[in-house]
């Protein structure tokens, strides 16, 4: 009977498990992958920043499907050449362009613990989810969040945004709506976020299907803070013509300049409107770490939401996102769908009544916990906080070599982490010191526009940085300045020009 139910399927064929053939050789290579890699973190300033991939570079990537077999090693040897140099950079001290986090060799290796895992996060009765509830757990702690409070992982700040939107959709519309569609009231629904929020919300605001024209964006006061005053009279201008205000989003760590809105006064008027208050905190709120910083997030334990990136200020790897709500249930009911194959069992591996995937769009999740739960295991929320500290002391020294210097110009007040600045010149000078500054590998800046002058924007983030990186932006800057505007060349302590 065997043999029949078998048919032709008598032997394994050659090749069909993808295990190695030798243990001992890929232990081999293995072991040198990470000896190699964990050098290129040591000895990570002995390389530039950045450098841009030649053409010839990028053409070597460009192949036809691979439908053959590569010997691991040569593989190995494409990515050293081909990829590895040309990575964004920002596991380099040098990088303050955007806020990025620049890892660590811990979180690398929890990574690759989470890899020879393979678990999905989606559901079922494991150990891997309990990592990702105690990270919750820990989180309703920092946040004096309730215990009802429900937390996931997810890839970013953007796709926790975005489902902090449809969670205050839910409750503002009711579960029905998931059925029968945003309908009329949907139509009428509006939410307010200051000029100087993500771009990320009101592309929320388009994917829950309400629209970019609903998100009423207010003026902000000098310390680029959402007016508040202006946000109670246009809810209330709202209210008088018919709509249907629901969401409040704040900022805690602005994009351009790291600035954190009014959360007090924010919580406030939401609980008089009856409003739902998200707290879009991507890298800022994990001020709450750092005793000398979590004053300035007074407010954000009120939220009904908050949204935060581990792999900013966190330092985890990417990526590494979270959206915590104070009121689990409501999260539970924008999301959680029945499935015959998604049965929860009394017991085995199917047991357990709420599952990651009823929280959240993903049934495939990857163990994102692991390596936040190594970082906050190995080094404490004490040590984090201090380097986050650490950071803005940074931010401070760089606007005091900005305000000491008469050739450089501070754009906005330093709240964070994030120093907006310029050489005294126009736009166009200032607009290639960056590319050049970037090129030449000695820092990555990026740059916004600021009262329509074009900002040179240094974001700090990276526990790496420290005094001598500093030193070396604002001279690469008064270098590049100077050949730009023919002012005369300064002295430039910093590492030779990669390219010129």
């Amino acid at each position: 009977m065997n043999e029949i139910i078998r048919g032709d399927i008598q032997s394994t064929p050659a090749g069909a498990s993808l295990d190695p053939q030798d243990w001992n050789a890929f232990r081999a290579l293995a072991h040198r992958m990470l000896d190699e890699t964990i050098d290129q973190i040591a000895n990570v300033r002995e390389r530039a920043v950045w450098q841009p991939a030649p053409d010839s570079v990028r053409a070597q990537l460009k192949a036809d499907v691979p439908r053959g077999a590569t010997d691991l090693g040569e593989v190995y040897r494409e990515f050293s050449e081909v990829i590895a140099p040309y990575a964004t950079g920002n596991v380099h001290p040098g990088f303050m362009g955007w806020v990025h986090g620049g890892g660590t060799a811990v979180g690398m290796l929890a990574e690759m613990l989470a890899a020879g895992l393979n678990a999905n996060l989606g559901g079922r009765d494991h150990m891997p989810i309990e990592v990702e509830r105690q990270i919750t757990a820990w989180m309703r702690e920092l946040f004096d969040f309730p215990k009802t409070a429900s937390g996931i992982f997810v890839t970013g700040t953007s796709m926790a945004n975005l489902m902090a939107v449809l969670v205050a959709r839910t409750s503002a519309l009711g579960a029905l709506a998931r059925q029968h569609g945003i309908g009329n009231d949907g139509g009428l629904l509006t939410a307010y976020t200051s000029k100087a929020a993500h771009g990320c919300i009101a592309k929320a605001m388009d994917i829950a299907g309400l629209g970019t024209d609903a998100l009423r964006q207010i003026e902000i006061d000098a310390e680029h803070r959402i007016d508040v005053s202006a946000l109670r009279a246009q809810i209330a201008v709202d209210r008088e013509v018919g709509f249907k205000p629901f969401l409040v989003v704040a900022s805690a760590g602005t994009v351009d300049i790291g600035a954190i809105d009014d959360l007090a006064d924010l919580a406030q008027l939401c609980r008089e409107e009856g409003i739902w208050f998200h707290v879009d905190g991507a890298f800022g709120a994990l001020a709450i770490l750092s005793p000398e910083l979590a004053p300035r997030l007074a407010g954000i334990e009120l939220a009904d939401s908050v949204a935060l990136d581990f792999h900013k200020w966190g330092q985890v790897p990417y990526d590494a996102g979270f959206l915590m709500v104070r009121d689990g249930e409501k999260h539970r009911q924008a999301f959680a769908q029945p499935a015959a194959y998604l049965r929860r069992e009394a017991r085995g591996l199917a047991a357990g009544s709420q599952w990651p995937c009823d929280f959240g769009p993903d049934l495939s999740r990857s163990f994102r916990a692991l390596k936040t739960w190594f970082t906050l295991k190995t080094f404490g929320t004490d040590r984090l906080g201090m380097m986050i500290a650490h950071t803005c002391a940074l931010a401070r020294y760089l606007e005091t070599r900005v305000l000491a210097e008469p050739r450089l110009e501070l754009l906005a007040p330093v709240n964070l982490n994030i120093v907006c600045f310029r050489y005294r010149a126009d736009d166009e000078v200032n607009r290639e010191i960056v590319a050049d500054v970037q090129v030449s590998g000695i820092a990555a800046p990026s740059s916004t526009t600021l009262d329509g002058k074009f900002a040179i924007r240094a974001a700090i983030v990276n526990h790496r940085t420290d005094v001598t990186d500093i030193d070396a932006l604002v001279a690469a800057v008064l270098d590049f300045g100077a050949r730009r505007t023919g002012d005369g060349l300064v002295e430039i302590d910093a590492p030779p020009l990669a390219a010129q």
